[in-house]
């Protein structure tokens, strides 16, 4: 009678080993805990954002290759940031910048400007800065919502930015080919910048989420973080809006 044998074990190499993934919004929430999980799949991180104390912070913590401290909606800064990178890159992620709520038609003309261009211009700035100096099967994510799925009052200027992003996104995905670019479209996300906007709403918001969810529990930083790298370890996806809202759009 013989003995069974023990399976082999199977060694995994991290997906991004010896790759170079620049996060602008890095140094908290989605952005922060995407290079997180880059760097434990074996890649070099770069971070960008506009707060220094925080950036030094999560620089520490991840042995972050450089920092830099900017306003990603000042297009100067952006072509300086790109153009002093001296290595090779292969994945951006943008999490920088947020939603503008608020009644439309209270919304000053240059208010209302602003939230319906500023994601988009961001979005168009980095994919000219980052054309030839990510490299091939490489990748830009960017950050959109799901608000103009189901339009609500007060919700009018964010519903149309997040309306227009998809279109940008496939049509840059053209043009940067063979470059990737890809749209993470989410619903609520449980980071700081959620609680700066919801305030004391922020705990009754938590509960109304679990109990109508399908996924019965609130989607957090690191479901997003998961989702963007694998799309920046798939090389097959490239053009699409990719949603993350725990079901959220089935309920009411």
């Amino acid at each position: 009678m013989t003995s069974p044998t023990a399976a082999p074990s199977i060694q995994r190499q991290p997906e991004l080993l010896g790759q170079t993934v620049v996060v602008i919004g890095g140094s908290a929430g989605i952005g922060l805990e995407t290079a997180r999980r880059a760097r434990a799949e074996g890649a070099d991180v770069i971070l960008a954002g506009r707060n220094p104390e925080r950036l030094e912070q999560a620089a520490i913590e991840l042995a972050a290759q450089r920092t830099a401290a900017f306003d990603a909606n000042d297009p100067a800064s952006l072509q300086s940031f790109f153009q002093d990178l001296a290595t090779p890159i292969d994945h951006v992620m943008v999490t920088a910048g947020a939603p503008h709520y608020g009644p439309p038609l209270a919304m000053t003309p240059e208010e209302a400007r602003r939230g319906l261009t500023e994601h988009l211009l961001v979005a168009l700035e980095v994919a000219r800065c980052a054309a030839g100096r990510v490299r091939p099967p490489g990748s830009l994510i960017f950050m959109g919502g799901t608000g103009a799925r189901r339009p609500r009052t007060g919700l009018a200027i964010a519903s149309a930015a997040s309306a227009a992003l998809p279109a940008l996104i496939a049509s840059l995905a053209l043009e940067l080919a063979p470059i990737r670019v890809n749209l993470i479209a989410a619903g609520f996300v449980d980071t700081q910048l959620s609680a700066s906007i919801l305030g004391e709403e922020l705990d009754k918001r938590r509960d109304e989420l679990r109990a109508t969810l399908p996924i019965r529990r609130v989607v957090g930083p690191a479901d997003v973080a998961a989702l963007a790298l694998h799309l920046m370890s798939n090389t097959a996806l490239t053009g699409a809006t990719y949603d993350i809202d725990g079901g959220q759009q089935l309920v009411s």
